[in-house]
């Protein structure tokens, strides 16, 4: 593990693995940069793959108030340590996080997004506007454990059985530490509707890739971001739910930066 400093003092941390054309991971919700850990090293065979902790989560440290800005500047030190350009893969909500820095003008090389959680105007299941102001409740309120019970069953839809095993789990406590970062990612995602102009601003070659399990309204919002791209395609991966397998997610990532 290695830190660097982001612009506003916030020690961000991060993993350098292989050697070869510079990459940067951005993990998604409810997660640090443990998530990515098995991807980055299939990747590692053939990039230089740069691992990081988004602030507030796992190893990097943290700011008083949030702003998205701010995770773009982390992004920036990324780029930094990377030799000032790098291919960009973002997961769900991270994926989100990574086609807006892009759209802000980051040295992006190609971009790489699975399954960015949007909602096309209509679709069931999308989550309330004003989450973000919800988890930041709880977690004023010290119920962590609330925020966390939120995400998964009313915004990622799990059902009670699955929430019920999850806070008896060895790993529920990691999700109350880092319960107050779902606010982060709520604040990312916005409405979750499809950001139209900030992906009208991206021109890198971009590659949404999708679950062939997905729920469907992920389905038809990915495919319709890869159609407002300039330069965008969108890929299935058969029978892969939202948790992909890094096995066949990293050939396809590999097929597509090469």
């Amino acid at each position: 593990m290695q830190k660097v400093t982001s612009a506003d003092g916030t020690s961000i941390a991060y993993d350098r693995l292989g050697d070869g054309p510079a990459v940067i991971l951005v993990c998604g919700g409810s997660v640090d940069r443990m998530s990515n850990a098995p991807l980055a090293a299939l990747l590692a065979q053939s990039y230089t793959v740069y691992n990081y902790d988004r602030r507030g989560r796992g190893d990097s440290g943290d700011a008083e108030v949030y702003a998205i800005e701010r995770e773009f500047e982390d992004l920036d030190a990324i780029f930094a340590v990377a030799g000032g350009s790098a291919h960009l893969y973002g997961t769900s909500s991270g994926a989100a996080l990574a086609l807006l820095a892009t759209a802000a003008g980051r040295p992006v090389n190609k971009l790489a997004l699975w399954e960015p959680p949007y909602f096309l105007e209509g679709a069931e299941g999308r989550p309330r506007p004003d989450t973000a102001s919800i988890y930041r409740a709880f977690v004023a309120e010290g119920r962590r454990d609330k925020a966390a019970e939120y995400f998964m069953a009313e915004v990622v839809g799990m059902p009670a059985e699955f929430v019920a095993q999850a806070k008896a789990s060895p790993w529920w406590p990691a999700q109350e530490a880092i319960a107050h970062t779902l606010a982060y990612d709520a604040t990312v995602m916005g409405d979750y509707s499809v950001p139209t102009e900030a992906i009208k601003a991206i021109h890198q070659p971009t590659r949404v890739l999708t679950g062939g399990v997905a729920w469907p309204w992920m389905a038809d919002s990915n495919q319709a971001v890869a159609e407002l791209l300039a330069d965008g395609s969108h890929v299935v991966l058969a029978e892969q739910q939202h948790n992909v397998d890094p096995a066949v997610l990293a050939p396809a990532l590999k097929e597509f930066w090469v």
